[in-house]
């Protein structure tokens, strides 16, 4: 059945203004049973409007007369993507049935709204709004029952406009809500029509240079006072908006602590935790308040503290100034960024398929357990491990340096440092899937899974260092050295600045995958965002950012995973779905607003005045279950995860997926090796033990492109 054109088709306001004036409407109906809930709708229409209609003629009309099968006759029901977009299926939060009564004098129209998502056939398991249509038999053809259904049934198929409904707290606010669905159907058909019609008339035969830029900034200026304005828009939001701030704060300060400790150690102090946080807070608000695409967080990753590493030891090989040569790669990689976006090479990421999102999430998964045991290893190795703690060292030994080896030989630290570590991932995981436990209401249980990660941290790091004071736990270290230094490019030769272009190529195409590849995640048409993506501005703004850091030898930044997608469902409302048994969610709307990011990095900057104290009471184990919980959390929703959990599982005990229903067996197992090896190669030129090798590490992944 098409939609109704509410812009074209006058009948489809009229019959909401029909309804509006003679509404028959149940809020929230305890009853779950189909049959129960169409007779009390029937009593409701018919007993005191209709006396000649029976409310038994009606439901021998609704229902079908076969004895062994006691369904809806005539109904209505959305379609929508399942399972990640790749197909579709049945919309089971709503119906609409109808039928056409002999003895009916006019038409009539009820609307249900379930206070319990009731089972009401093989594709309505999660039914929470119910509509209800009956037109007397000679009705002309404008006005039967299949048009009156077909207005509701358009208005319902708006996801982010029934959960509006659901949410209604009266039968005044449900009516208002219906009215203005309809005046805004009507402008945006017509809006949709008049941008249809205008790209027919004229057609761009050539692309001019920076179209790209120009498109990204016509298409989200509009929106750039919303950005803000949509953070304030009712209570939820302003619950969603703390609970995302909090989010971010933690997922955010945490790792820049730990890439801050990483770089400390790589460059000898140069760049170190304090100058971490500083280039987050200023990177950060900048790309809030400039780029296109808000719901991109930004962060120093590994791979950019490994080129950082690697520009220390070409200045300790070459006696050349570190901060000098620094920034000469980095006003490189701005210039290489700056072209890829002004000729829109971010074009081709029309190649990069799903396949390529998969496999590049699964390796930022990986890096991040890779980081928690190689800092296990290391705490394991040093307290652990130690040979103060081996019985064969010898006495003499242990009589000079007794009290050295007394205290080396700590393994309660290690210890400590796992069951903090895996305490933080279990807690927060815990905490996170709350909501899917009967404990609590529902609002409360989605409250505490928003804040599962902040309460995670603070309760282990709490138990860490009060309750286990006596046990030594690694923290980070802390200098007062300053935060900003002003490159001197003028003692860098003219051969080693030329030179340095080849380190800034290939730290451009590392950006230049990264931030395309996770604002393609974030841009999904499954997460239903409405503002539009700015592929080459949000490259462009991520490109003059990084070289003001470079001048003030400040750490370079740029999108990353899972950040950016778990920022998205933290301002997500979802719906759950059942399908044969198996339970998945889908995103019902997202709020596309700034503020989030925006707090949250304002937060950070305050936080250089916690240093040292209290953030070095965080121990490093936590650091490393945050790894872990960002880890584990990145792979929610990730098919080739998904498929390769396959080789384990029985065959009876397989979800009803769609590629399972339609792919051979076979085939499936062959594409998920075919994404593990490449998984596999990626992985061997990551973490080769050739540090000049890993410059490699870039070009393989924009290589997963032809390769798909």
């Amino acid at each position: 059945v098409q939609m109704k054109d509410f812009s074209a088709e006058i009948r489809a306001t009229l019959d909401i203004a029909h309804f509006l004036n003679q509404a028959v409407l149940l809020m929230d109906l305890t009853e779950t049973n189909l049959e129960c809930v169409v007779e009390l709708m029937l009593h409701k229409m018919l007993d005191s409007e209709e006396p000649q209609c029976t409310v038994s003629e009606a439901k021998s009309l609704l229902f079908t007369s076969d004895s062994a099968l006691h369904l809806m006759s005539r109904t209505i029901q959305g379609a929508c993507s399942a399972e990640g977009g790749t197909n579709f299926d049945y919309d089971q939060s709503w119906i609409c049935a109808l039928c056409n009564l002999p003895t009916l004098q006019r038409r009539r129209v009820a609307i249900t709204r379930l206070k319990h998502p009731a089972n009401f056939g093989r594709t309505s398991h999660e039914v929470k709004l119910f509509v209800l249509v009956i037109c007397p038999s000679k009705e002309k053809g404008t006005k039967n029952a299949m048009e009156m259904g077909r207005t509701f049934s358009t208005i319902l198929a708006d996801i982010d406009f029934r959960q509006k409904l659901i949410e209604a707290h009266s039968e005044e606010e449900f009516k208002q809500l219906i009215l203005n669905q309809t005046h805004q159907l009507a402008d945006e058909q017509s809006e949709a029509e008049k941008r249809y019609t205008d790209n027919n008339c004229v057609t761009q035969d050539y692309e001019y240079f920076g179209r790209g830029i120009q498109d990204d900034v016509l298409r989200r200026i509009p929106h750039y006072i919303s950005d803000y304005r949509d953070g304030f828009m009712d209570t939820r939001t302003i619950h969603k908006i703390i609970s995302t701030t909090m989010f971010l704060y933690f997922a955010c300060i945490l790792p820049a602590i730990a890439f801050g400790v990483l770089n400390d150690h790589n460059t000898e102090g140069k760049i170190d935790v304090k100058k971490v946080i500083a280039g987050q807070t200023i990177g950060g608000i900048f790309y809030v308040v400039f780029s296109g695409q808000p719901l991109l967080i930004l962060l120093t990753t590994a791979p950019l503290a490994l080129y950082i590493k690697i520009i220390h030891i070409i200045c300790e090989d070459f006696d050349l100034d570190f901060f000098a040569m620094y920034c000469c790669v980095g006003l490189w990689n701005s210039l290489f960024l700056v072209t890829y976006a002004l000729f829109d090479v971010s074009r081709i990421m029309h190649w990069s398929t799903r396949s390529t999102e998969e496999i590049f999430a699964l390796f930022i998964s990986i890096a991040f357990c890779v980081d928690a045991s190689r800092d296990t290893i290391k705490n394991f190795k040093e307290y652990y491990y130690s040979p103060a703690c081996k019985g064969n060292v010898s006495t003499e030994r242990f009589n000079t340096t007794a009290s050295t080896l007394s205290m080396s030989c700590s393994r309660e630290s290690s210890i400590l440092f796992l069951l903090l570590m895996l305490g933080t991932l279990w807690l927060s995981v815990s905490i996170y899937n709350f909501n899917k436990t009967p404990y609590l209401q529902a609002s409360k249980r989605e409250a505490l899974a928003d804040y599962s990660l902040p309460m995670a941290v603070i309760t282990v790091s709490f138990i860490g260092s009060y309750f286990f004071s006596d046990v030594e736990l690694e923290r980070f270290q802390y200098s007062e050295r300053p935060v900003f230094n002003i490159s001197q490019l003028q003692t860098l030769s003219a051969k080693t600045i030329f030179g340095s272009g080849v380190l800034g190529f290939s730290l451009s195409v590392l950006f230049f995958m990264d931030q395309n590849i996770t604002s393609a995640m974030v841009n999904n048409p499954c997460n239903k965002l409405k503002k539009g993506p700015a592929y080459h501005l949000d490259l462009f703004v991520v490109a003059i950012l990084n070289a003001a850091l470079s001048i003030f030898g400040l750490p370079w930044m740029h999108a990353t995973l899972p950040h950016s997608p778990l920022h998205v469902r933290g301002l997500a409302d979802v719906e759950e779905r059942v399908d044969q048994g198996h339970v998945y969610e889908i995103i019902v709307k997202v709020r596309e607003t700034r503020l989030t990011g925006l707090f949250s990095h304002i937060l950070i900057g305050l936080s250089v005045f916690l240093l040292p104290y209290p953030l070095a009471y965080i121990p490093t184990a936590v650091l490393d279950g945050l790894f872990l919980y960002m880890a584990v959390t990145a792979l929610n929703g990730n098919q080739m995860f998904d498929r390769i959990t396959l080789l384990f599982m029985e065959q009876a005990a397989y979800p009803p997926n769609h590629y399972i229903r339609r792919v051979p067996q076979r085939k499936i197992h062959a594409f998920t090796a075919c994404q593990v090896f490449q998984l596999i190669v990626m992985c061997v030129f990551g973490y080769a033990p050739l540090v000049y090798l890993k410059m490699i590490f870039p070009f393989i992944i924009l290589f997963l492109l032809p390769v798909r």
